[in-house]
């Protein structure tokens, strides 16, 4: 094999995404038995005193396929300015990613960027005077020559038309999530009389609606009637939160959203289930900040309102939630790397994108193994 073709994968992680960069690289490996090298390549942001900054790359990528990966949630990184420190803000990683193609500069065969949490993502659509950050970057990476571009469970996922000339994957962690439940948990009942899954608001519905679906569970869900003249910390309060769905006692339930930013909206969610009789309470996001801290979490997992929280390894996960008692990730390296390699290899990813037989098996095993059979 020549040198072009051992080096035809390769990726750029930016601050952060060494980690990933590193699993990535060797399950390509391993995906494509070696016949495929993935090479890594580090990209140095380094800033000015005054807050400006540069992408330098540390070696061509002339003719590659490149992947650059990008954390736009991952505040944990750091830069000084006038000699302050200062938490790496989504702005900030964007800019980072802007800087990195600049810096490619259009040597690249191909530039696909993999930013699991979608930037600014929840500025999907205008409802008043406000500004459209999601699909103004989308159309700064298409005008600076990005061709594909992945993250997974977008808000919405109607934003690709703001870029309809693109390449846009938004991956679902549904197969994982499930796989990851049932790693954990060997007493669980797949059938409407022991398990039920209930969405938290309307919004979420067709993603829950695949869960119970795929697992043959029936489907409760939220109702909330927000007061549209209160507003605090730029949301409006809700008024009403009414269930909706079939009876929960005696079953375990699976809640599951996109993400838990404060926590709020879960946590009641949850209270409001085990004050109906629910078994168990399983909450599954993609993306978990919990921008107010854990402590009300903890809370309800001591007092037995909360079983486990589901989390995947995509964006950024601090600390104090990876040491609760209550955590449970949900690997998604391996999944992010078949799509790296089938778009380099142009191949379908029709399986990756609807993993269907890859659940149904997964249930087969985990009834079989557990000898639990409905």
């Amino acid at each position: 094999m020549n040198e072009l073709n051992e080096k035809r994968i390769v990726l750029i992680p930016l601050l952060g995404m060494n980690w990933m960069a590193e699993k990535v690289n060797d399950y390509v490996r391993d995906i494509s038995n070696n016949t495929v090298v993935c090479e890594t390549i580090s990209v140095e942001l380094p800033r000015f005193a005054t807050g400006d900054a540069k992408a330098i790359l540390q070696k061509s990528v002339r003719g590659k396929d490149v992947f650059v990966l990008v954390d736009v949630g991952n505040y944990s990184c750091k830069y000084s300015i006038y000699n302050n420190e200062n938490h790496s803000s989504p702005d900030d990683h964007f800019q980072n990613l802007v800087r990195t193609i600049s810096a490619i500069g259009g040597k690249a065969s191909r530039v696909n960027v993999i930013m699991p949490l979608l930037y600014s993502a929840r500025q999907d659509r205008r409802s008043s005077r406000e500004s459209l950050d999601c699909a103004v970057a989308l159309q700064h990476l298409e005008a600076m020559g990005v061709e594909n571009i992945m993250s997974f469970d977008v808000h919405d996922n109607r934003i690709q038309n703001a870029i309809p000339l693109v390449g846009f994957d938004n991956l679902m962690p549904t197969y994982q999530t499930i796989k990851a439940l049932c790693r954990h948990y060997k007493d669980l009942v797949f059938d409407e009389g022991h398990m039920a899954v209930v969405s938290p608001d309307f919004g979420g519905t067709g993603r829950n609606f695949t869960y119970a679906d795929e697992l043959g569970l029936d489907l409760g869900l939220f109702y909330k009637r927000r007061n549209l003249n209160d507003i605090k910390n730029g949301r409006q309060s809700i008024m009403i939160h009414k269930y909706i769905g079939p009876e929960l006692e005696g079953k375990d339930v699976l809640v599951v959203d996109d993400i838990i930013a404060s926590g709020e909206s879960m946590l009641d969610s949850i209270i409001q289930i085990k004050k109906m009789n629910a078994k168990r309470v399983f909450a599954c996001a993609t993306f978990g900040f919990f921008t107010n801290g854990t402590q009300k979490f903890d809370e309800a997992y001591e007092k037995g309102m909360l079983e486990a929280v589901f989390l995947t390894n995509a964006s950024y996960i601090r600390d104090e939630i990876r040491l609760a008692p209550w955590y449970k990730e949900v690997n998604l390296f391996k999944y992010i790397s078949f799509y790296i390699f089938s778009v380099s290899a142009g191949t379908s990813i029709s399986t990756i994108l609807n993993p269907h037989v890859k659940i149904v098996d997964q249930i087969k095993r985990y009834k079989l193994e557990t000898s639990i059979f409905v």
